[in-house]
Parts: structure tokens; C-alpha cells; sequence
């Protein structure tokens, strides 16, 4: 075979965009108020879906990786639906006149929450002045003057009744201020007590019966008095209602006839006047105390029972409200019931009820993250218990939860009517439908977003669109096409597919940012190319320390690479190395060794207990192949070890299962491998070369390597034929390749990449099961009988010594 068939071509090593081929000369040529979106069809047909089913229990639940702009795609998706909704209604909190302690709500039409609190507002100022007026007119006092003459005149006539009864009979009535007193008198005037004691004892019995009377007529008279009293006083109370219903009535009716259609607000009006009538003193002007030689301003009554709490307005809204709680504590999504300190007790009342989330986003949409929903004590379940129970209820988190319970307000649940949104990872919504038997009950739609996209003429003008809309939010320079090429192409450079996009939205994001403030440092006018260039080597410098590092010990030799030279049973593999924010890749010693045994192939890794279950499973698979492809008609006898050389720590992945096999075939056939070209892959039993992550990081970090040991034109890297489309190589990379001092070779199996490293051909069995003479298989079917006659002649021996020593002790 020849290797130069087996080398991917320059013009496969990376995906370009045409700048030409955008439409643009900058991205100011493009249309902002365009609403395009970077996702899938797939995961917006269940966003749309959710939304306009109109059931309480078809929430959503947005899964994606992290990174994704799981959020803006939503929102973008959401905001495109709410606009086409109609504005909910505004809520507002009122005294509640027959349950102080339980404040009503009042469902208004948009923009008439602020058209109430006036109209009341203005309504309680009226009542004041008026009733003021009313009470200080002269019509009224002579009605309440004429109430009081008729009380005195009635008083005074029972009184001088009283009097003349006692005076026929020889008494006198004594009035005070500590009350009235029947005296027995003489003349007019009282009889002492000592006058009374030396009278003869007939005439004392007597002056006690007419004074026991007298008594019993003084009782009665006092309680007529008292009930004429009363009767004054109710009839100044009806005078003062009949006069407050004729001033506040009229005021009343007014706003009874402007809300007419609303029933629970006139039910409010009709308590509100009750309640006025009730307490009319309140409105009156209140005299000063005197106490001795000062006089006290009595307290101003409170009206705050007739103010109106308008908890959301709604008034400016157009379409329905689409809400991101990004702090989503109890308070913050139930609303909360705020206190002030007064005279060292908290107090409160209905004014200071403060909305939630689920408040403002009533009659439209709230999104939460998942997480941080989760991590919110009590957040969780309270939320659920809204969606089933259809109401959003206002209580203290230490009261859900079951903590402390002290009075407080409770106040009218409000009607739930909203969809909610989570936003979060794949795993959290697999774990909530596993283990909460609620979840899968109230979030019945899932809208799946991938961390990328296939790429298209609609998808690149989605992201041009984004790009520009970064732009003008964040008010950056604008993007001249070449720099636009350069982002589309650093999308699919993270995705490692050139036929795709990454939607990780944030990192775009980002390198604008970056890409901004290098132009901007340059003096630029424009972001270009090669401030977009600029950005990602910086955050590439930022965050590759451990890279220089091992780069490093490479160029000491402390790691030792050889990248020159032959050498039976050893291959450079490669491995990627993912730091979190920052991946790259490094070629790793890779030695095997094979003698005659039982034991198969032996991974030191696994054996130290340094390796995952993915790469033991890709050693295992090795073991099969080589057990399909060269012991069909006799047991593999062979023992054979593989490892990675100066690797300590764990070690996982299938992607080095091919260089073993390679360092393995090499000892069996004792062909050396040249040392310059490095191997990924994975392998299955059939010998086919299958495709892995990270090729491009890979093969960069091993050019890298090579660069600073010295390109000799014929060092290279072999890949598998199916990981070619996932190649986004660097341009100092790909021009290496094209002056032919670097080589990118793709194979389909395993004798394709035996041929490349050692330069013997792998031969092809024939009809017999025989291979050619002197090819690699061939050698290594040889090296394979050989052991296996060594262990049968082994085993033999020993059988004999065997049965030697069992003669002897017979």
C-alpha cells in the first residue's frame, strides 16, 4: 500500500468561510430587529408547543449542556410568542372589612390598579374635608342643638318630679357631682345624722320607709335618666350617619357607576362605606386635651385601611410579561410580607405585601434555572404545590417549611395562571423525573437543545444576527466580514466538526467582547480578523499553563518522546488533557511487550488500578481481535503487557486502543515502528479503525512536539477515515502539511496503519488461511506458533517430571 493514498489532503484539514459568501461588508449591514434564532427546529417545536397548550400542567423543562445559551434561547422563543398574547390584568390588595387579618385582591383590567388608587385616594381626601365641613356647618348644629335642649328639657322635668315628691314628704334633693342624694330636711334644710339619732325610734322607722321609697323612685328616675341620654345619643349618632351617608353616598356612587363591571370591587366599595359610617368620629377635627394649664393634640386616626396596594401593574405592558428570576429564593418567587419596628414590636399590615416572580409573571411566563431553583430552600415544593393547587399563595418561608408559626396576615390566594420554564442540564431532568413522581406530572413537555448545530446559509445568517445583536446590547464596534468569517469558523473549531456549529452562545459572546477591546486598543474603528485572531491566542495564553508545562518537560527530554527513529514495540499515542475551561492534547510513550504465556493481554493500568472502565473495555476488544484474527484453529498462547510510560494518574477511553494493538504487533513480528508518527483511534474486533474525540487537539499537540524537536518531513499523525470531517487543524498546521513537512494520514483498519508505521506490508490471508511470506501478519503468525509450541512443549515437560515423581514415591 502506498502511503501517500492513506493522506488527507490540505483542503480537508479545515473548513473555511468565505467572507464574500456572508452578504455583508460589516455586521452593520445587518438587520437587528430581525428575530433569528442560533437552535433546532426540533427543540423550538417543543417550546412553541408548551406554550400554547393551554393546561396548568404542560410546563417546560429547556435541557442542554452548560454553556449553550440555554436562557437567551428560550427567552428569544418566549418573548416571539408573549408579544402576539394579550396584557394580563393588574392585582391589587385591599383592607378586608370583615377579616382584617386575610387582605382581599382585586382582579383589575390593565392600567386601572393606578386609576383605583387615585379615585380612592381622592375619595378619603373628600370624605375628610366634607365631613369636616358638614360637621362644623350651622344646619347641623341647631339639629343636634334642638337633640340636646329636648334631652335637657326631659332631664330637668324628671329631676323637678323627683324634688316636689320629696319635699311633700318632708325630704330634700341634694345633686352633685358624684350624683344625687334624698335627705330628710327640716325647714328646707337636711337633718344631720346625730338630730336624727335622738328621735323617738316611731318617727326613725318612719323617715326610713318614706326615704326607702323615695330611694326606689330616685333609681328610677336615674335609669329614665340614662335611657334618655342613650336615646339622645343615638339619635345624634343617626344625625351624624344620615348626615356622613348624605356627604360620603354621593362621592361613592360615583365610583360605584365608573366600576360597575367589577363586582369585587364595588363588594369593596360597599364595605369601604360601612366603614366610614362606622367610624365617622375618625373624620372629625379632633380637640385638643386640656391637662391643667396645657392642652394635648390628640392622635391622628389612621386611614390606611382605604389606601389601595397595587402589588403589579401591568399598565405599560404590551403582550403578556415574560419574567427571569435568576435569584430564585422563596421571597423572591412567593412574595413576602414586609414588618417595620415600632416601639420594639414588628408590625404590618396589607400595604406592605410585596409581589414575587409568580406575581409578575401571572398571565404569562416565568423562567427559572433548575438548579438554582433546587438549591433554594423550600422553593421547590411550594412551587409545585402552586401549579396543582392553582393559586399563588403569600406566607413566610418559616412558616412553609413548618419552622415558626406567629400571627400574621394571610391574604388571599391569587389565581396561578402562568407557564413555567426550567432551564437546566440534561442529568437534573432525569433525576427529577426518576425520583419526583410530581415532576413528570407538571412538566409534561421536554424541548431538548444540543450544544451544537449542522451548518447552513439559515444557521450562519442566525448567528451573523447574533453577532450584531451582541454588538449593539453590549455597544461594541462593529465586525467587518473577514472577522465575521473568522467567528463562524471558531464555531465549528469548538464543536470538532466542520460540518457543524457550536451553540455554546456564551463563548461567542465572549470572543466579541475580547475581540472588541483588542481593536479598540489598536485603535480600530472595526474589529477585523485579526483582532478576533488576537482574542483567542490571549485566552489560549490565559489558561494554558499546564500545556507549557508539559510542553516543557517534553523539550527536556524529562518526558520522554522520541519523534525520530525505529523501535520495535513502542508508538506514540495521543491523549487530551481537559482542564475544564481549556482542552488540549499531548502524545504519550506507548510500550508493549509479548512472550509465550497464558495470560493474554495484560493492561498495567488496569492491573494498578489506574484506568477506567471505557479503556479497559478497549483493551479487552484488542484481545479479540487478536484472538479473530490469528487463533481461529489454535488457542492464543500469549502473554503480553501494554502501558503508558511516565503516566501517573488515571488513564480512561478507548481512543489508544489502536497504538496499542500497533506496539503489540510490532513485538510480535519484531517490526520496529518509526517513532515520528503518532496514532489515535479506537479499534473493534473486526480490526476496523473507529472514530474518537479531540482529533484536532490531538494532532496539534503532537505537531507541536515535532516543531520543537525539528520537522523532518516525515513525521505525521494517522487518524481514523471517519474522523476527517471533524478536523479543524490551525493554519500554521495545515501550511506544514502543504510544504509536506507534516502528514495527516486516514485509515480504515488496522493493517492500513501496520503498513504506514513500519513500512511491511500486512499481507492478506488466502484461501488455505495462509498469508504471504515475509508480510507483517505472516511474522506475527509465525512469532504466535512459535509460542504456542513453547508452551506445549512446556506443558509436556512437565507432565513427565510429573509422573516421574509419583513413580518414585510408588
Amino acid at each position: 500500500m502506498d502511503k501517500k493514498s492513506k493522506e488527507v489532503s490540505p483542503k480537508r484539514l479545515r473548513v473555511l468561510c468565505n467572507p464574500d459568501s456572508l452578504g455583508v461588508q460589516s455586521t452593520r449591514d445587518i438587520n437587528k430587529k430581525k428575530q433569528l434564532l442560533v437552535a433546532q427546529d426540533k427543540a423550538a417545536k417543543g417550546i412553541q408547543f408548551g406554550l400554547k397548550m393551554p393546561r396548568n400542567d404542560y410546563n417546560l423543562y429547556v435541557a442542554g449542556p452548560e454553556r449553550t445559551g440555554l436562557t437567551f434561547i428560550a427567552k428569544t422563543y418566549i418573548d416571539k410568542i408573549a408579544k402576539k398574547d394579550p396584557p394580563p390584568s393588574d392585582w391589587c390588595y385591599v383592607y378586608n372589612f370583615q377579616e382584617p387579618d386575610t387582605p382581599k385582591f382585586l382582579k383589575l383590567n390593565r392600567g386601572m390598579g393606578i386609576k383605583l388608587k387615585k379615585d380612592i385616594s381622592e375619595l378619603i381626601e373628600e370624605v375628610k374635608t366634607g365631613i369636616h365641613d358638614v360637621f362644623e356647618s350651622e344646619d347641623y348644629n341647631k339639629e343636634k342643638e334642638t337633640i340636646t335642649k329636648t334631652l335637657n328639657t326631659k332631664r330637668n322635668e324628671l329631676i323637678s318630679q323627683l324634688e316636689k315628691r320629696a319635699n311633700k314628704v318632708g325630704f330634700v334633693l341634694n345633686i352633685s357631682q358624684a350624683g344625687m342624694m334624698i335627705l330628710p330636711s327640716k325647714d328646707g334644710k337636711p337633718i344631720d345624722d346625730e338630730t336624727i339619732a335622738i328621735m323617738p325610734e316611731k318617727e326613725r322607722k318612719r323617715l326610713q320607709k318614706v326615704s326607702q321609697e323615695l330611694q326606689n323612685k330616685m333609681k328610677e328616675t336615674v335609669r329614665n335618666i340614662r335611657n334618655l341620654d342613650r336615646g339622645s345619643k343615638e339619635k345624634i349618632k343617626e344625625l351624624d350617619k344620615k348626615i356622613a351617608l348624605y356627604r360620603v353616598g354621593h362621592l361613592i356612587e360615583e365610583l360605584e357607576i365608573k366600576y360597575k363591571d367589577l363586582p369585587e370591587v364595588l363588594d369593596y366599595f360597599k364595605g369601604m362605606k360601612d366603614d366610614i359610617i362606622l367610624n365617622i368620629d375618625d373624620f372629625k377635627q379632633k380637640q385638643p386635651i386640656q391637662q391643667g394649664s396645657f392642652f394635648i393634640s390628640q392622635p391622628e386616626p389612621s386611614f390606611t385601611r382605604y389606601k389601595v396596594n397595587i402589588l403589579i401593574d401591568n399598565s405599560k405592558l404590551k403582550g403578556a410579561p415574560v419574567i427571569t428570576e435568576n435569584n430564585p429564593t422563596y421571597p423572591n418567587i412567593f412574595g413576602r410580607i414586609e414588618k417595620h419596628a415600632q416601639f420594639g414590636t414588628l408590625f404590618t399590615d396589607f400595604t406592605m405585601i410585596k409581589p414575587g416572580a409568580l406575581h409578575r409573571a401571572n398571565g404569562g411566563y416565568l423562567i427559572i434555572k433548575a438548579i438554582d431553583l433546587l438549591r433554594s430552600l423550600g422553593s421547590w415544593n411550594a412551587l409545585k404545590r402552586a401549579i396543582k393547587n392553582k393559586e399563588i399563595r403569600i406566607e413566610d418561608l418559616a412558616e412553609e417549611i413548618g419552622f415558626i408559626s406567629t400571627k400574621t396576615l394571610k391574604p388571599m390566594a391569587i389565581p396561578f395562571n402562568l407557564k413555567v420554564i426550567l432551564i437546566g442540564d440534561p442529568y437534573i431532568y432525569h433525576l427529577l423525573y426518576s425520583l419526583d413522581s410530581d415532576f413528570k406530572k407538571l412538566f409534561k413537555v421536554k424541548a431538548q437543545l444540543d450544544d451544537n448545530i449542522k451548518m447552513s446559509k439559515k444557521q450562519i445568517n442566525n448567528y451573523l444576527f447574533y453577532i450584531a445583536k451582541v454588538c449593539e446590547e453590549e455597544n461594541l464596534l462593529e465586525i467587518e466580514k473577514k472577522g465575521l468569517a473568522r467567528i463562524i469558523e471558531y464555531t465549528s473549531e469548538l464543536v470538532g466538526d466542520q460540518r457543524k456549529m457550536s451553540l455554546k452562545l456564551p463563548e461567542i459572546k465572549d470572543l466579541v467582547v475580547e475581540s472588541n477591546f483588542w481593536a479598540k486598543q489598536r485603535g480600530k474603528k472595526l474589529i477585523e480578523s485579526s483582532d478576533i485572531e488576537r482574542a483567542i491566542h490571549e485566552k489560549t495564553q490565559r489558561s494554558n499553563l499546564v500545556e507549557t508545562k508539559l510542553q516543557e518537560m517534553i523539550e527536556e527530554d524529562t518526558l520522554h518522546i522520541q519523534t525520530r527513529g525505529k523501535v520495535v514495540g513502542q508508538l506514540n499515542g495521543l491523549t487530551i488533557y481537559d482542564l475544564g475551561d481549556y482542552t488540549f492534547g499531548r502524545p504519550v510513550r506507548i510500550t508493549a511487550t509479548a512472550t509465550p504465556g497464558k495470560e493474554g493481554v495484560v493492561d498495567i493500568e488496569r492491573e494498578a488500578k489506574m484506568s477506567g472502565n471505557i479503556h479497559t473495555k478497549g483493551v479487552l476488544i484488542l484481545e479479540s481481535y487478536l484472538k479473530n484474527k490469528y487463533a481461529l484453529d489454535k488457542p492464543l498462547a500469549l502473554s503480553a503487557s501494554v502501558t503508558f510510560e511516565q503516566s501517573y494518574g488515571m488513564i480512561d477511553g478507548d481512543s489508544a486502543s489502536a497504538a496499542e494493538l500497533f506496539t503489540i504487533l510490532s513485538c510480535l513480528s519484531n517490526s520496529p515502528i518509526y517513532q515520528g508518527i503518532a496514532v489515535t483511534g479506537s479499534v473493534s474486533q473486526l480490526g476496523e479503525c473507529q472514530p474518537i474525540g479531540g482529533v484536532t487537539r490531538k494532532i496539534e499537540g503532537f505537531f507541536d512536539v515535532c516543531k520543537a524537536r525539528g520537522l523532518t518531513g516525515k513525521q505525521g499523525v494517522i487518524i481514523p477515515k471517519r474522523n476527517i470531517n471533524d478536523l479543524m487543524l490551525k493554519k500554521e498546521v495545515i501550511t506544514a502539511v502543504e510544504k509536506g513537512k507534516f502528514h495527516i494520514y486516514a485509515i480504515e483498519n488496522m493493517d492500513e496503519g501496520i503498513e504506514i508505521l513500519t513500512g511491511v506490508k500486512a499481507g492478506m490471508r488466502n484461501k488455505k488461511g495462509n498469508y504471504p511470506k515475509n508480510t507483517l501478519n505472516y511474522l506475527v503468525m509465525e512469532r504466535l506458533k512459535m509460542m504456542s509450541e513453547s508452551i506445549k512443549e512446556s506443558e509436556q515437560k512437565k507432565k513427565r517430571k510429573t509422573k516421574r515423581r509419583n513413580k518414585t514415591k510408588t
